[in-house]
């Protein structure tokens, strides 16, 4: 059996268009290949971000990385990190480990993997390059108005209409 698809497209251009700002990793270089230790087999640590340039009236952040090239019609959501402070700019490498590893008042969502916390690229062995998309999420308020029991589609719904800013970057990992 092929794993041979079309490559899916960019999921942020289906979205209204927000105001970029930047988000950069002493981890992860955009565009580049992931280290194992960001892998679900080799570590499954979340990688550190941190971000500036975000529009001013930004009340919190929402944490996101999402897998489009996943064998599924839905892609896969790797994690989800919500109400994350304000005057929060960065996380550090292992901060998608537990609730505990964030900041104050900053909770995970269950993702794809079933764990409320980071988890790690794990395509397919043998299929091609997937693409993980980190992106930070600038929100006007200070709860995005979900709670741990949310999935990532329904912070994504919340997100489409309290973002006032995005910063992606993306990293490759292929098995």
């Amino acid at each position: 059996m092929s794993l041979e698809r079309t490559v899916a497209e960019d999921p942020y251009a289906k979205l209204a268009e927000v105001p970029a700002f930047s988000v950069t990793s002493t981890d992860v270089s955009d565009g580049s290949r992931l280290a194992d230790t960001h892998a679900a087999s080799a570590g499954n640590t979340s990688p550190h971000l941190s971000w500036s340039g975000f529009p001013d009236d930004t009340k919190s952040f929402v944490v996101t990385c999402f897998d489009p090239d996943a064998p599924t019609p839905s892609g896969f959501w790797h994690w989800v990190a919500v109400d994350i402070p304000a005057d929060v700019t960065e996380l550090p490498s292992g901060a998608g480990a537990s609730d505990d590893s964030l900041p104050d008042g900053a909770f995970h969502i269950k993702v794809d993997t079933g764990e409320a916390a980071y988890g790690g690229a794990a395509p397919p062995e043998g299929d091609r390059e997937h693409r993980y998309y980190f992106v930070v999420h600038a929100v006007a308020e200070e709860n995005l108005g979900v709670d741990a029991e949310a999935t990532p589609a329904v912070v994504s719904f919340n997100l489409a209409f309290k973002s006032l800013g995005r910063a992606i970057l993306v990293g490759t990992y292929q098995n």
